[in-house]
């Protein structure tokens, strides 16, 4: 039995991010660890700011739907017939059961429990059975709206009804990578995964590529030099990076057709967090991204997707780009899987102790500056 207080991992945080960056260490163990700091994200972050639920693509036809948990509440997201992206409750309003279960497409939404029946817009259409309760008036039943929006090709979703717009709230940083043109990148591929790790330790994974020549040797690691990457302080709703890639790295660079890059940017990689939990790596060539979702301390949801420029869909070896995309991006995955699984079961050590950051790891600061302040109510 462990004897030992629980620590107060709220109070360990501020305590942590009081220090001027030069002094900063990670962040303390509790905060991976803690059900009680879990639930506070839950209730204070992803309840309350846009959460990635995929790509607008992925809903080019009426009734093309997904799920998705946010904050513990079952979602769906689908066009509807007025050609609508919507957001909206996937729980029955008769006895409660989840209504979809993962993609696809449907001309209405079924209860699998009792058949009642929605239009794409969530009100009820039909509910057999029902003629003899005499308060039952099936234009009284409209399965609960959330917010939805499209950013840069990305579908975000809030259940907070005062969430800022992502379009003003997240203009600095499309103002940031413009010049790629993102939203006109095709996905290719879009997978889920269940790792063993909390979140953040994702999370910040993503944030910083110091670990790339170690724990990329295998990919990525040989094309990227430490001196050749810049992280600067970052916005309130972002953090970001930049590497330059060597010429040699494989469809990272601007495609030679590609009028549009000049100089640096031509091999410039840009890695963007926008909190809470959207990952996006975006080279000239391609892109790819996470979009991650608490499941407990030591566990995490992960929707991994990716795509090409427009410069290589339309280049004719696309198929054997498509195809050397998702190796190599397979394989990186890979190795960060490996990498942050190993930093929980170390965290999770009573010997464990942070450390101090690297320069390098400036954007792992400013999110646990985010953090604390989502957590202390300061917004």
């Amino acid at each position: 039995m462990n004897m030992h207080p629980t620590p107060d991992a709220a109070r360990e945080l501020a305590q942590n991010v009081a220090l001027p960056f030069e002094q900063a260490r990670a962040m303390p163990r509790s905060v991976y660890t803690s059900e009680e700091f879990l639930a506070r994200e839950l209730s204070e972050i992803f309840a309350k700011e846009w959460v990635c639920v995929g790509r607008s693509t992925q809903f080019a036809k009426t009734g093309d739907y997904i799920t998705a948990d946010i904050a513990g509440q079952p979602v769906m997201v689908l066009r509807d017939g007025d050609g609508v992206l919507r957001a909206q409750s996937n729980v029955c309003l008769h006895r409660m059961s989840t209504l979809l279960q993962g993609a696809g497409n449907v001309r209405s939404v079924v209860c699998p429990y009792h058949a009642w029946t929605y239009n794409l817009n969530g009100q009820l259409r039909g509910a057999p059975g029902m003629a003899l309760n005499q308060g039952f008036d099936r234009h009284d039943y409209c399965l609960p709206q959330l917010r939805c929006a499209e950013w840069l090709g990305w579908v975000l979703v809030s259940l907070n009804p005062d969430a800022p717009d992502p379009h003003s709230h997240l203009q600095q940083a499309a103002d940031l990578i413009a010049p790629y043109g993102l939203e006109n990148y095709v996905q290719t591929f879009q997978e889920h995964h269940h790792w063993n790790t909390n979140w953040k330790v994702l999370a910040e994974n993503f944030m910083e590529s110091y670990h790339l020549p170690v724990c990329h040797a295998d990919t990525i690691g040989g094309f990227v030099s430490l001196e050749e990457m810049d992280c600067p302080p970052s916005g309130a709703a972002y953090n970001y990076h930049t590497i330059l890639k060597d010429a040699a790295a494989p469809l990272t660079n601007a495609h030679p057709s590609n009028t549009t890059l000049s100089g640096d940017l031509r091999r410039t990689t840009v890695l963007l967090t926008v909190y809470p939990a959207l990952m996006i790596t975006l080279t000239p060539g391609y892109f790819w991204y996470l979009s991650l979702h608490p499941d407990g301390p030591g566990k995490v949801k992960i929707i991994f997707g990716g795509g090409l420029s427009p410069d290589y869909v339309n280049d004719p070896k696309s198929h054997e780009h498509f195809a050397a995309l998702k190796d190599l991006l397979d394989r990186v995955n890979q190795e960060d899987r490996g990498c942050t699984e190993k930093v929980y079961t170390g965290l999770c050590s009573d010997l464990a102790r942070p450390g101090h950051l690297s320069h390098l790891e400036r954007p792992n600061y400013d999110f646990a500056t985010y953090l604390n302040d989502r957590i202390q109510g300061r917004s």
